[in-house]
């Protein structure tokens, strides 16, 4: 981790849920004291129709497309968007129900955010949670069931050939109807490497009461990049069980499992190498119910930049630090007055909404950067439309202009751009160190 990223915050607080007899279904809590609400779903809507498709993309099948076989896990179930294994309960909850045909083959389902830029700012922290009722059997009748909320890496999304370096954060695992939840971080290579794969990093809690299959408890877990060094913490019903710390790896691994969004999934899979199969005696037809997902997070250094509203002159300056969204970067002082957006590294973005170019075609990029990165460290400012994968309509290059408050104005040419678009500039580098501050950019015609 670069010394320049290191924010000295307050780890955060974390909000302890009572259960004991509570309801089937709840509100979406509030954040945690200095949190702000990301993303929530509360999964209302009519009995027996599917979850919103805004808010989530249904895996079909025994894999991603060209991805490993039975979703690398050996599981052995069919994933549907059929309402009999995947959809509202009209009550406020969701249900992903595993069914077993007359045949013996098993069906359920597997549902991922749209979104995948679920992340902890620089110097900030962010939150995944969910309230969860896991199946309700036990025993014989339980074996082979693996219901599961967890996450993956964005850059993961149309790749699947770069886990675990990319970073899977499992929030909640369970198998076999134990009264135990587990959670992991997954990162570096496999098998073994930092991360012990194909294990993980991984703790667990047991003896809850009501059992994880007779009532709700919340799942959460918590990136921290206000401490140093950084950390992931678990928690069930808000009490803490497990832990993984930055320096338990080194800072490479740590980075490219944590420094960047990620999209969080909710499934039930049948068999697989941790659960073993399935038998006769497994039982078919009993759900996981699902009453909220939600997102929060606490911004690095207590600044939160203005947001634009969707009303930008693609011809005027505008300031780095005004970003709708971002990931990894962080805002900083300008000597003399103002703010920049800083420690700026590989994997980095930030996300301008509602740039309007007007009817005559833009066709150069221009942006006023600095770098005190050290000899050979140097990076590119992309700049994409509407999406982070889109194919980059201008790039530059940048490198060490004399210090990180030496500004330079940096041109680059652009695929004649009209019309209005949310302008997404993405940063990449060949080397993990900080490689740019940007101040602010425009575009001409």
């Amino acid at each position: 981790m670069s010394f320049r990223r290191i924010s000295a915050l307050l780890a955060t607080a974390c909000v302890a849920v009572l259960l004991g007899s509570a309801p089937a279904t709840a509100a979406v809590p509030a954040p945690p004291a200095g949190f702000t609400t990301v993303w929530s779903d509360d999964f209302n809507g009519t009995a027996n129709t599917l979850p919103s498709s805004g808010n989530w993309i249904f895996d079909l099948g025994h894999s991603y497309p060209g991805g490993a076989g039975n979703w690398g896990t050996g599981e052995i179930e069919e994933m549907t968007n059929r309402t009999q294994n995947v959809s509202l309960d009209g009550n406020g909850n969701l249900r992903i129900t595993p069914l077993r045909d007359a045949s013996g083959n098993w069906t359920s389902a597997r549902i991922e955010t749209q979104r995948t830029d679920f992340a902890a700012p620089a110097g900030g922290v962010v939150r995944f949670e969910s309230r969860i009722q896991l199946p309700n059997v036990t025993g014989a009748a339980a074996q082979g069931i693996w219901p599961a909320f967890w996450s993956l890496g964005d850059a993961f999304r149309g790749n699947y050939t770069n886990w675990p370096g990319v970073g899977e954060i499992d929030v909640m695992e369970n198998v076999n109807g134990v009264n135990t939840g587990y959670g992991t971080l997954h990162c570096g290579v496999a098998p073994g490497g930092p991360c012990n794969e194909y294990n993980g990093l991984g703790g667990s809690k047991s003896g809850f009461s009501p059992t994880l299959q007779g009532g709700f408890h919340t799942y959460a877990v918590e990136l921290d990049r206000s401490t140093s060094p950084e950390q992931l913490r678990w928690y069930i019903d808000g009490q803490q069980f497990h832990s993984v710390s930055a320096s338990q790896m080194d800072a490479t691994t740590w980075n490219n499992a944590t420094h960047h969004g990620f999209f969080l999934i909710l499934n039930v899979a049948v068999g697989g190498s941790w659960p073993g199969n399935p038998t006769a005696s497994t039982a078919s037809g009993v759900p996981m119910t699902v009453d909220y997902v939600t997102v929060s997070s606490r911004s690095g250094g207590g600044t939160t930049p203005p947001p634009a509203g969707g009303n930008r002159d693609a011809y005027a300056t505008i300031q780095a630090e005004s970003y709708d969204s971002q990931v990894g970067t962080q805002i900083a002082d300008v000597d003399g007055g103002g703010k920049k957006l800083g420690y700026i590294a590989n994997g980095d973005r930030a996300v301008y909404n509602g740039v309007n170019f007007g009817s005559s075609a833009a066709h150069t990029f221009a942006a006023k950067v600095a770098s005190g990165a050290a000899a050979g460290v140097s990076g590119l400012v992309e700049v994409r439309l509407d999406s982070a994968t889109a194919s980059p309509v201008s790039t530059i290059a940048v490198a060490n202009t004399g210090g990180w408050q030496t500004y330079k104005e940096v041109p680059g040419s652009l695929s004649g751009v009209t019309g209005t678009h949310d302008v997404y500039l993405t940063f990449s580098s060949g080397q993990p160190s900080d490689f740019v501050d940007l101040d602010s950019f425009t575009f001409r015609h």
